[in-house]
């Protein structure tokens, strides 16, 4: 179990160790480029027409200068989706954290509690301690007094409230990979509007030109796909965590409930939870013919 969890733990960690470089990339690319030297052209020589060799300079391109063909909107958006995904990265995996959902601390005094019988504070204890065992240890002890049953399907349905919120939150990196490559095709598209429209006005003339033009545009294709790829393993990631922590959850808060006399709760109200449950406004009336039928 605990070599599984850590090769969970490496998983997400180069997951995240992929996305900040994607993200930081261009930025240190931005750096180089604005203060450092410009770097030396290559150069290379071909034959003249009168005998003698023609030097011909090739400028190389960095990173920013292929990002910089792609559309500005497209460009901003591909990077806000780079920030995104980091910021629901780290945050699913620090919810998704046995020391986040299962607090050492919280179940030992839990334990505690229940030993002595002491379910009210218990029960406070729960309300002023956030985390998923907490909330799921507090909804089973306020429906104690209705049985074994109520009980264990209101901690079933506070874990399912739990892993709605839990991928609510960690479902935004399946949108980031589903939209980033549309964003960059459209980036592409753009692109590949503005080279047949040259083509259009000067013709076929330069067909390296043409070429050219069309690798650059291309870029924006490969950015959104380069964002999609570790926003989806982030996601497959987080969902499998969820699961695991939410079964060890739920594993916790029964054997804290294991053997539980529900017997003795009987007429009992437990928690701060207001009842609005009332007998039948007929059942106090003295007249027989008054009495409704109850079907």
């Amino acid at each position: 179990m605990k070599i599984a969890r850590l090769f969970r733990q490496l998983a997400v960690a180069a997951t995240l160790a992929s996305a900040a470089v994607a993200l930081t990339l261009p930025f240190a690319t931005i750096a180089q480029a604005q203060g450092s030297p410009a770097a030396p052209a290559a150069t290379s020589t071909a034959a003249g027409t009168g005998g003698g060799a023609t030097t011909v300079k090739v400028k190389e391109k960095t990173l920013w200068d292929e990002l910089k063909q792609v559309n500005p909107i497209v460009l901003v958006a591909l990077l806000a989706g780079s920030v995104l995904m980091i910021w629901f990265g780290v945050d699913g995996v620090i919810r998704t954290t046995h020391a986040r959902a299962i607090p050492k601390i919280q179940v030992a005094q839990f334990r505690e509690f229940f030993k002595a019988g002491d379910y009210v504070a218990a029960y406070n204890y729960a309300k002023s301690n956030f985390s998923p065992l907490s909330d799921v240890v507090r909804a089973g002890i306020s429906f104690l007094p209705d049985g074994k049953v109520m009980t264990e399907e209101a901690m079933f349905g506070e874990i399912a409230r739990i892993n709605g919120t839990l991928m609510g939150r960690v479902s935004y990196l399946s949108v980031i990979g589903v939209c980033a490559p549309m964003v960059g095709l459209c980036g592409t598209v753009f692109g590949m509007m503005g080279a047949f429209s040259k083509l259009g006005e000067s013709g076929i003339g330069d067909p390296s030109a043409l070429s050219a033009e069309i690798g650059e545009v291309l870029v924006a294709t490969a950015t959104g796909l380069l964002l999609a790829i570790p926003a989806f393993i982030l996601y497959y990631v987080l969902r499998n965590r969820i699961t695991v922590i939410l079964h060890d959850v739920q594993e916790t808060a029964s054997g804290l409930f294991r053997k539980m006399p529900y017997e003795s709760f009987d007429g009992y109200h437990l928690g701060d939870d207001e009842i609005y449950a009332a007998q039948p406004n007929w059942v106090d009336q003295e007249s027989p013919a008054a009495t409704p039928a109850v079907q």
